[in-house]
């Protein structure tokens, strides 16, 4: 993890002052770091019987595809309003000044599936206990979640039940 490490660039006072973004680009333009990812990604989903993974809007569709296609799993996108053309649904939830909402296709998880929920970085956890909630109502077998980056101090497992399998390439 120490190459991967080396590849992300931080941004500082990224989206507002006081923030220090953890930007991925950096690693998904690195042609070994983005192996790298998709390798490790795969190594802890493999023998979990995985059907389906869900990529977050819009950096968890990267490592989301890549760990979909090396697992031979689905994809599933969960999008921003308006962004999807068939049957959705939505879950509303907070954020840091105001509220935002997630979709995905009614019929894009079924209760025969597995599921790995995957994002790029664990923050707030607000995005990913709202998409967490999404594919629970939908009554999968299994629901896993999944970032590259963690920023332990910001609490986001906590947004999330207390049951869920999260997992986290790295953590800061």
């Amino acid at each position: 993890m120490d190459y991967i490490k080396s590849k992300i660039r931080d941004v500082v006072d990224f989206p507002s002052k006081g923030i220090v973004f953890k930007d991925l680009t950096t690693v998904f333009k690195d042609p070994r770091a983005l192996h790298i990812i998709g390798w490790d990604l795969s190594q802890l989903y493999r023998d979990k019987g995985i059907t389906k993974v869900v990529g977050i809007e819009s950096r968890g569709f990267i490592g989301g595809s890549i760990l979909a296609y090396e697992i031979g799993a689905g994809f599933v996108p969960a999008r921003k309003p308006g962004k999807l053309p068939a049957d959705t649904i939505r879950m509303e939830y907070a954020k840091e000044y105001g509220t935002d909402v997630i979709e995905i296709h009614r019929d894009a998880i079924t209760p025969d599936d597995i599921v790995v929920i995957h994002d790029d970085v664990l923050a707030t956890g607000g995005t990913m206990a709202a998409v967490y909630k999404l594919i629970e109502s939908l009554h999968p077998k299994k629901i896993y979640v999944n970032f590259i980056i963690e920023l332990s101090a910001l609490n986001g497992r906590k947004a999330l039940p207390a049951d869920a399998e999260v997992t986290s390439l790295i953590s800061y």
